[in-house]
């Protein structure tokens, strides 16, 4: 990936992160598995593009065969926090990590829009 689409990629995370203040993390990966951009720790971006591509895969065979029709997003609850994952066009997959207690729904609405920015970065 060039240079150029690393910075747009890095710029639609930091706009995020300061739109909603609250969310921890932010990845940025391809549909297989790659990470592209994050603000996570280097050791931990690998694995956590890896995961959230497997997660938007999954996510869509069930709206497929649930007939839900496209899938927007999959939102994991945990204890203590979430992690939603964002389908970015046929390329790309966003991640936002966030603690219990959050605005869902500011987060949906901001996170959305980014993952149709990262679409078009991603062509």
């Amino acid at each position: 990936m060039g240079v150029s689409r690393q910075v747009e990629l890095q710029e639609v995370i930091r706009q995020l992160r300061q739109a909603v203040p609250e969310i921890t993390g932010v990845m940025v990966a391809s549909t297989d598995g790659l990470s592209l951009a994050s603000d996570l720790p280097e050791a931990e971006a690998a694995r956590a593009a890896a995961m959230a591509a497997t997660t938007l895969g999954l996510g869509k065979r069930i709206a497929q065969t649930s007939n839900l029709a496209g899938l927007e997003e999959v939102v994991v609850r945990g204890q203590s926090g979430y992690m939603v994952v964002y389908s970015a066009g046929d390329k790309g997959v966003l991640a936002v990590a966030a603690p219990a207690g959050a605005n869902l729904g500011l987060i949906h609405l901001e996170a959305r829009g980014a993952a149709q920015r990262i679409a078009q970065v991603l062509g």
